[in-house]
């Protein structure tokens, strides 16, 4: 699919494209999010780009309400809390992200098991600007 080193700068620059990729052993199938320039079950450097449907469900979350800096600078806060979670994708591994569409100030409404569908944030402006993979809830579901 490309021929781009199998980097967090690969990554993120798919993100940026709209593309959620992921690394796949051509040995053994086996699929990693992010990406890994090596499979570490039969250690090959075999490896191939491969994209992702985007859908999952959420496997484990947590509110959290204190963040690092670049959440706080995004608005969120003790009064404004975000949802991060692990996310099971359907073609097997799992990611963790933001999770949109849920209510992070009453996590008791949040199910494990929630259908997910990815999505893009873009945080800063111009030459700073750097997207984000997050997961939003699929309501449709």
């Amino acid at each position: 699919m490309s021929e781009r080193a199998f980097t967090e700068e690969s990554f993120q620059q798919f993100l940026s494209d709209g593309k959620l990729m992921g690394s796949r052993s051509k040995e053994t199938g086996e699929i990693f999010v992010p990406p890994r320039p090596m499979c570490p079950s039969t250690f090959s450097m075999d490896m191939e780009w491969v994209e992702l449907s985007g859908k999952g469900e959420l496997a484990a979350f947590t509110a959290v309400y204190v963040g690092p800096m670049a959440m706080v600078d995004a608005g969120y806060d003790r009064t404004n809390p975000y949802c991060s979670g692990i996310v099971r994708l359907a073609e097997g591994p799992s990611i963790s992200a933001q999770i949109l569409g849920v209510d992070a100030s009453q996590p008791q409404t949040i199910a494990i098991g929630t259908p997910l569908h990815v999505t893009y944030i873009e945080r800063g402006s111009d030459d700073d600007a750097r997207f984000y993979l997050a997961f939003a809830a699929d309501i449709s579901d």
